[in-house]
């Protein structure tokens, strides 16, 4: 087989509900020249393989098994094992728009300091279920969904990166700062993240650039879990901690960690208060309060170490 032109990866753990629907959509992809089907098994104790192998006789298709549970651990595996010069990735619970390679592969062939791309991503809510009026469009963004438009827009804010469930990558770039952190990220049921955030910090300070593609359409499958407000308000707790420790990574740490924090959960409070009437915004504004609460935790737990560190010097 040729080396494929671009390597699609689909990193999964524990959702054999939806994976084969995942991979279904990427050996379905109008592409025109060759490509590559990579699936990461990391730590799956369902289905998982029984899933890709019902689909092994498709030549384009790999399954790799990586024991170590983290997301941007299974991302590096794939990609070591990936072939493609362009590495895009689809989560386990998405569906990918027939021509979403295409617009990837050639967006990266026009652009040579693209480093980054990423596209429109439509929420697929389970049977009989519409959104509930307490999700806000913010709230909604957690659950996957990110739409900027119909236009092609090179991100220029670090806070619009393409969403890591629809999201590629030029390798050059990614070999170039050492694969994924896998210090951030998803790992089992804890909730990190940011490391797409970070990827396009350090992209845009090497002077490559990010780009949205509204053709590259993926549907994202809601879980029902994730239509409680508890699951809200942890995965705020965990995007605050995430913010925390990309804060640390950058060099950001330190007391002044308190401040941010202690300030954004008094304005989350304070907007709590002001969108009373509406129900979506003012949970809105409560999730983001509790994640500062998260943030905080995450940073006096960063400042303690490092005065443990000193004092045992």
């Amino acid at each position: 087989m040729p080396d494929p032109q671009i390597s699609a990866i689909i990193c999964t753990h524990n959702r054999d509900m939806y994976l084969g629907a995942a991979i279904d959509s990427l050996l379905a992809q109008d592409f025109t020249t060759d490509f590559e089907v990579v699936v990461v098994d990391n730590g799956s104790g369902d289905r998982t393989r029984e899933v890709v192998e019902q689909r092994a006789s498709d030549p384009r298709l790999k399954y790799i098994f990586e024991p170590t549970i983290g997301l941007s651990v299974a991302r590096n595996i794939g990609a070591k094992v990936a072939r493609g010069d362009i590495l895009a990735y689809l989560d386990d619970d998405a569906v990918a728009s027939p021509s979403w390679l295409q617009v990837l592969y050639l967006a990266y062939q026009d652009n040579s300091q693209l480093a980054i791309a990423g596209g429109k991503v439509t929420l697929l809510w389970p049977p009989g279920i519409q959104q509930p009026r307490w999700i806000s469009p913010g709230l909604a963004g957690n659950l996957g969904a990110y739409d900027l438009g119909d236009s092609i827009i090179y991100i220029e804010q670090p806070g619009l990166t393409p969403r890591g469930l629809n999201y590629s990558i030029r390798r050059r770039f990614l070999e170039e700062i050492g694969g994924f952190d896998p210090q951030l990220g998803r790992v089992g049921k804890n909730l990190l993240s940011n490391e797409e955030l970070q990827m396009t910090e350090l992209a845009l300070q090497r002077g490559w650039q990010v780009a949205y593609l509204p053709e590259a359409l993926v549907a994202h499958n809601v879980a029902p879990e994730r239509l409680q407000r508890s699951w809200f308000l942890n995965r705020g707790w965990w995007q605050g901690i995430s913010e925390c420790y990309r804060e640390q990574l950058s060099g950001k740490a330190g007391i002044a960690q308190l401040q941010r924090g202690s300030e954004r959960f008094l304005r989350g409070l304070y907007k709590a208060v002001q969108y009373f009437s509406d129900p979506a915004e003012r949970f809105d504004k409560l999730v983001y309060a509790y994640g500062q609460i998260g943030y905080l935790n995450a940073a006096i737990q960063g400042l303690l170490s490092q005065n443990q560190i000193k004092n045992n010097k």
